[in-house]
């Protein structure tokens, strides 16, 4: 396959390899669910041999097209520090963060809410990102100089301004105490919100709350690979994601509070802002 040579910035080529990568992570993992195999990486933390060939196929797609860039794939490596600019002038500082298969125990489950995402930044910067639903053959996209769509046509979200009218959705880690911060703040979601879901992919979550489908999501454990994507089609979209301390939102901390309007998260920052629970 023949190299493409970029210029910095390059969005569109940028833009055509982020949709290629990830159309070719999807159709490895529509090809892998009939022999499936699956192992327990960490507690409540499972791969298959399905993200493993994902990522590679798309590690392989990008390389191939800008060798100089870096990649950071879920399945190889967890330092978020290889997402800062690289300190030596003769490396890149374009980084491919990818995760190959977000929603993993859904997709074991055969579950249809699972997705691939995959974004380029330079340093920190977010500059275009891409999320592939397989099953429902729904592509979303953003670009930094480009609106987000979704299988090329424009995407804007809800215009929900009140929690009592808002679907919220949240997502919790693997392993968790029922005393947890997280529960007493999702317990305030459930009684101020028309309706609460917990769906099982990060990606997925941002890109609903871009597309007007959900009108928030709420998520602390999360990581860098899970929204790098779906952090800019959200914004690009016309949506507010901030960090839930009402911080700019950082990929190096990706803790998100994501709404369709900023009103809708003002309320729902101020009903998460739980100082401790007793139980």
């Amino acid at each position: 396959m023949a190299k493409v040579v970029v210029e910095v910035h390059d969005f569109e080529t940028f833009g055509e390899i982020c949709r290629e990568a990830a159309r070719v992570g999807g159709n490895v993992l529509m090809a892998c669910r009939q022999s499936l195999a699956v192992h327990e990486k960490g507690p409540n933390d499972w791969v298959t041999n399905a993200d493993v060939a994902s990522q590679k196929a798309i590690e392989e797609l990008i390389l191939s097209k800008v060798p100089s860039h870096l990649f950071v794939g879920e399945e190889t490596s967890s330092a978020l520090s290889r997402l800062l600019p690289a300190s030596s002038p003769t490396n890149s500082a374009y980084h491919w963060v990818v995760d190959p298969l977000d929603g993993t125990v859904n997709y074991i489950h055969g579950l249809p809410s699972y997705a691939v995402s995959v974004a380029l930044l330079y340093g920190t910067e977010l500059l275009v990102g891409a999320v592939f639903d397989p099953i429902l053959d729904e592509l979303y996209f953003a670009s930094q100089v480009e609106a987000a769509s979704l299988n090329g046509k424009r995407i804007i979200p809800s215009d929900c301004r009140e929690s009592s009218l808002a679907l919220t959705v949240f997502s919790l880690p693997s392993k968790i105490d029922r005393k947890a911060l997280i529960i007493e703040q999702v317990f305030r979601l459930m009684e101020h919100s028309q309706s609460t879901r917990r769906l099982g992919s990060a990606a997925l979550n941002l890109c609903y709350v871009a597309s007007g489908r959900i009108d928030a999501y709420f998520a602390t454990t999360l990581n860098a690979w899970d929204v790098a994507a779906g952090a800019l089609i959200v914004r690009q979209a016309g949506g507010v994601i901030r960090h839930p301390h009402d911080q700019e939102f950082s990929i190096l901390e990706p803790r998100v509070l994501a709404t369709s309007t900023n009103e809708l998260w003002q309320q729902l920052h101020q009903l998460l802002q739980v100082e401790r629970v007793d139980r």
